[in-house]
């Protein structure tokens, strides 16, 4: 091996380390402030993107049981108290658990209003909805460190 091609070598796998330490942990943070945000924003009337749709799920999901007011702020306390769990990493697991729980209704737009969502290209909240399959996904990569008994290595 020539002597360039042992340093990339090196910077590889020191790459590879700080990687293998530091994204998961990161991911989790980031993935903590998105929830954090998008929750408090519900808090405020007319703040949220997403409110109408939530406000449509919650009430299909509870045959209409749940007024649209408490269906937000049961959204936003819940998203609010998984971004905080993400954020700090304490109370990782039940924070992982409201998240595991809340995939039901963060995914049902899906389903419930397929045509609304995409009459074609995407709407605002279709849009909002796909990139929620984003933030589910990189769920499943936090839960699957935290439950998988390997410890965050930052």
């Amino acid at each position: 091996m020539t002597d360039m091609t042992m340093q990339m070598q090196k910077v590889n796998n020191n790459l590879a380390g700080w990687l293998d330490r530091y994204s998961v942990t990161l991911l989790r943070i980031s993935l903590g402030l998105v929830f954090f945000i998008f929750g408090a924003l519900k808090f405020v009337p007319g703040a949220s993107p997403a409110q109408e749709l939530v406000i449509r799920t919650f009430d299909k999901l509870s045959f209409g049981l749940v007024p649209g007011t408490t269906a937000l702020l049961i959204t936003a306390a819940a998203e609010c108290f998984i971004g905080l769990t993400l954020i700090t990493g304490k109370f990782l697991r039940t924070g992982l658990t409201v998240l595991a729980v809340s995939m039901v209704g963060i995914m049902s737009p899906l389903v419930l209003f397929t045509g609304d969502l995409f009459p074609g290209a995407p709407t605002l909240e279709g849009q909002y909805v796909l990139k929620d399959i984003v933030l589910v996904t990189a769920g499943l990569v936090v839960a699957a460190r935290a439950l998988g008994g390997q410890p965050e290595k930052a």
